[in-house]
């Protein structure tokens, strides 16, 4: 008889059908985490939508009260006062053709792409480039900005991007294991929050169906949806 992973080993043991307040899921993710690395913590909400309607589209930006504990890769299309002003809030590449040029040969180790509103001519031949990857500017989103100082510092302070897949699910990483619990749980509410007041006009029915949370290496649990207000 085959022997069993870690992983399959801890599905056997928790209840697949239970439905966890956080403290518990969060009690259970590190009961069970990994001892070699700071595994990332996730969330999956499951939305009564179909994003192949315009008006079911579920997408916008949240600032995570506690940070994400990633490093977040930026890059600014901006120039003269702007493109230092980027700089001096932490941008890791700022430009204007030549980084446009640098992004089409392929360069585009970046978590977040940020440019002010005079800079989307050049932008926007990037649009097959930056589409796929989900990092087009977009005004709606606060990445098409003249304030490119305070869009940068909101990026590298903990500000993430929300939006549902093709099966109306939203994943989103809200932080570390090695966080405490309260401000795993504060970037949870902050996350859950941001999502039910993005409740678009053309949801009916039920918009939260069902979340969970997990962790890189760790089980997926189902949460309490009267952890979430509104759900």
């Amino acid at each position: 008889m085959a022997k069993l992973t870690k992983k399959q080993k801890t599905l056997a043991v928790l209840d697949a059908e239970k439905a966890y307040n956080v403290d518990e899921a969060i009690a259970l993710l590190r009961e069970h985490a990994s001892k070699k690395f700071d595994e990332t913590v996730e969330v999956a909400m499951n939305l009564g939508v179909d994003p192949r309607h315009a008006d079911q589209m579920v997408r916008g930006m949240v600032s995570l009260p506690s940070g994400t504990g990633k490093d977040v890769k930026v890059a600014v299309f901006a120039r003269g006062d702007n493109a230092e002003k980027a700089l001096a809030a932490g941008a890791d590449k700022v430009g204007a053709e030549d980084l446009m040029e640098d992004m089409q040969a392929g360069n585009l180790d970046y978590d977040r792409v940020i440019a002010t509103p005079d800079m989307m001519g050049v932008v926007g031949r990037l649009g097959k480039v930056l589409g796929p990857k989900g990092l087009m500017p977009n005004p709606k989103l606060g990445t098409v900005t003249p304030n490119v100082e305070q869009a940068v510092k909101d990026a590298k302070g903990g500000q993430v991007e929300f939006r549902v897949e093709k099966m109306g699910i939203i994943h989103t990483g809200i932080g570390k294991l090695s966080f405490k619990d309260e401000d795993i749980k504060a970037n949870f509410k902050a996350l859950t929050d941001a999502i039910v007041r993005a409740k678009p006009s053309g949801a009916k029915g039920k918009f939260v169906r069902k979340i969970s949370i997990t962790s890189t290496m760790g089980p997926g649990l189902k949460v309490d949806l009267a952890e979430v207000e509104g759900a």
